[in-house]
C-alpha cells in the first residue's frame, strides 16, 4: 500500500515538473520571439482599426450616396419602366449604373436584385438569372423571390431541371407561409412537365401537409388527384 502511495506521489511530482517544463519552453519562446509577437499584435489592431475607419469614413457615406443615387430608378421600376430602370433617363443613373458604381454597399446589391427582375421582364433571362445569382439577402422573402426569379428565368429557356433547382430553393430553403408554398406549386408544375411524378406528388402534399390554410393549400387537391392518376397509369 504505501509503494503505490509512493508510485502516486512519484507521478505527481513527474506531472508538475513536465508541466513545469512545458511553460518554461513557452516562457522561453515569448521571451525570445518578443519583438516578431508584438509586431503581429500590433499589425493586428492596425488592420482592426482601419477597418473601422474604412467602415465609418468611406463605406457608410458611400452607402448612403448609392441609396439616394438609386431613388429615382426604383420609381421607375414601381411604375414598370424597366428600361429607365435600368439604363436611367439621362439625368438619373439606372440600376447597372448603380451596380457599376457602388457594387461594394448594400445599395448596389440591392440593385442586383432589381436589375434581374428587370431583364425577366423584359424576357432577357440570361442577363436576368446573371444578376439575380449576384444578389445576395438574409431576408425570408426576398431570398424565396430572387431564386424563384431565376427559377422562373430557367423554365423560360425550357431549362427544367435548373428551374426546378431553383424553385425548391424558393419554396425549402428559408420556408415561409407566403412564397413558400406559392413555389411549391411552380416546383410540382415542373416535376409534370419533366413526368417525374413522384416528385411532384411530394411538392403537392407537402403544400396539403404544411399550407393547407393558404390558397395553394386549398386548390391543391386536384392536382394530386391528377398526378396520382398519372402514377395509376404508368403502374398499369
Amino acid at each position: 500500500m504505501k509503494e503505490n502511495n509512493k508510485k502516486i506521489e512519484n507521478q505527481e511530482i513527474e506531472n508538475v515538473e513536465d508541466k513545469g517544463s512545458v511553460l518554461s519552453k513557452t516562457e522561453q519562446f515569448i521571451d525570445k520571439n518578443k519583438k516578431s509577437i508584438s509586431y503581429v499584435v500590433g499589425g493586428l489592431i492596425i488592420l482592426v482599426a482601419l477597418f473601422f475607419i474604412y467602415q465609418k469614413s468611406y463605406l457608410a457615406p458611400l452607402e448612403d450616396e448609392a441609396h439616394q443615387e438609386m431613388f429615382m430608378a426604383e420609381n421607375y421600376f414601381a411604375k414598370d419602366s424597366f428600361k429607365l430602370a435600368l439604363n436611367g433617363d439621362g439625368q438619373y443613373p439606372g440600376f447597372l449604373q448603380i451596380i457599376e458604381e457602388y457594387g461594394s454597399t448594400n445599395a448596389g446589391n440591392l440593385a442586383n436584385y432589381y436589375a434581374g427582375i428587370c431583364f425577366l421582364r423584359l424576357g432577357q433571362f440570361d442577363e436576368a438569372i446573371k444578376h439575380l445569382k449576384e444578389y445576395s439577402t438574409d431576408d425570408y422573402l426576398l431570398y424565396s423571390v430572387s431564386n424563384g426569379a431565376i427559377g422562373d428565368a430557367y423554365l423560360e429557356l425550357g431549362k427544367l431541371e435548373n428551374a426546378a433547382k431553383f424553385y425548391k430553393k424558393a419554396a425549402y430553403d428559408k420556408a415561409n407561409q407566403f412564397s413558400s408554398p406559392f413555389y411549391l406549386m411552380k416546383l410540382g408544375f415542373v416535376y409534370e412537365k419533366l413526368e417525374q411524378w413522384e416528385k411532384a406528388l411530394e411538392a403537392y402534399e407537402y403544400i396539403e401537409k404544411q399550407y393547407y390554410r393558404t390558397n395553394e393549400g386549398r386548390k391543391v387537391e386536384k392536382y394530386i388527384s391528377r398526378v396520382k392518376l398519372k402514377l395509376n397509369k404508368e403502374e398499369i
